[in-house]
């Protein structure tokens, strides 16, 4: 009895650790995400979406909603000279093998010599496939 007790406390001792580790592997692929783009790879942002990700991006009216479109979408990355985002404050939710990653990102490059900055929020929906968090569903939009 008293083992099956502290095998019980140990495994509700561990359970906020396993959320934390994975709200941070969440946060991870939302890194790889970014620094994608910081780098202007339309190859590896494209690759972290799963073929049936679902995609509003933030400057295209357009629903994507295949790999095509989402690559369609990310075809003119590399011509963005120095723009890079920079995320602040978010949120993970963790729902079994479903995570969403939601938060505001920034947007800065320069034009005409002066650094312009567009606020923007993101909800970025993961599902963790073979091992990895897959982006299934992307929202951005300009902070109003």
């Amino acid at each position: 009895m008293r083992s099956s007790r502290t095998l019980f406390l140990a495994l509700l001792l561990a359970a906020p650790m396993v959320h934390a580790d994975v709200a941070s592997d969440v946060r991870a692929a939302t890194t790889r995400w970014v620094d994608a783009f910081n780098r202007k790879s339309s190859q590896d942002i494209v690759a972290l979406y799963g073929k049936d990700a679902v995609f509003f991006g933030t400057s295209s009216p357009v629903l994507r909603d295949s790999p095509e479109l989402v690559k369609d979408y990310f075809k003119s990355l590399p011509t963005l000279g120095d723009a890079v985002i920079t995320v602040s404050d978010s949120r993970v939710q963790v729902y079994g093998n479903v995570a969403v990653h939601t938060g505001f990102y920034t947007r800065s490059s320069a034009q005409d010599g002066k650094l312009v900055q567009n606020p923007a929020r993101f909800t970025f929906v993961y599902e963790q496939r073979n091992g990895q968090w897959v982006i299934v569903n992307h929202h951005s939009s300009a902070l109003p």
